[in-house]
C-alpha cells in the first residue's frame, strides 16, 4: 500500500446519510475526494483491492468513516479485518453509527476504532458532527507517512 493519501472513505448504506455527509464535507471545504462504499463486502474488496476492485492502485486513505449496521458484512467485521492487517491498521477509523448499544461501543474500541460517534437524528447536528470530524481528522490529526 502506498503512502499517497485519498481523503475519506465513507462506508454507509443509508443514501440520506451519505448525502448529508458529502454535503457537510463539501460545504466546509474539508476534502477533495470521498469514496463512498455501500456495504461491508464492497468496503473490504476496495480496501484490500480484490473482487471488482482487483488491480486498482491502493492508496492509504486519511480517514475511514464506518457505519456498523451494514449489509453483507457488518462494520465490526470490516473493522476487525482492517485492524488485524499490518498495512492497514494505522488508518484512522471513526465509527459513525446510529447504534447506541454499549456492546457495539465496547467491541468497536476493542477492535481498534479510533473514535465512536453516534449519528445525531437532527439534520443540523449531523452536519455539524461531520464537519467537526472532517476538520479534526483531515486538518489537525497527524498521520505517519510510513510504517515504523
Amino acid at each position: 500500500m502506498t503512502s499517497q493519501a485519498l481523503d475519506i472513505i465513507l462506508v454507509e448504506d443509508n443514501p440520506a446519510d451519505v448525502e448529508l455527509a458529502l454535503r457537510a464535507l463539501k460545504r466546509n471545504n474539508i476534502v477533495n475526494r470521498v469514496v463512498v462504499l455501500r456495504d461491508g463486502e464492497e468496503a473490504l474488496d476496495y480496501l484490500f483491492a480484490r473482487g471488482q476492485y482487483e488491480g486498482r492502485t491502493q492508496q492509504r486513505p486519511r480517514l475511514i468513516l464506518l457505519d456498523l449496521k451494514l449489509p453483507k458484512v457488518d462494520g465490526l467485521e470490516v473493522l476487525r479485518a482492517l485492524k488485524s492487517d499490518e498495512e492497514r491498521k494505522l488508518i484512522p477509523v471513526v465509527v459513525l453509527t446510529s447504534s447506541r448499544e454499549e456492546i457495539d461501543l465496547v467491541r468497536s474500541y476493542k477492535l481498534g476504532a479510533n473514535s465512536y460517534i453516534v449519528k445525531p437524528v437532527d439534520f443540523d447536528q449531523f452536519v455539524k458532527v461531520v464537519r467537526d470530524l472532517g476538520l479534526y481528522w483531515m486538518v489537525l490529526n497527524q498521520l505517519p507517512e510510513n510504517k515504523i
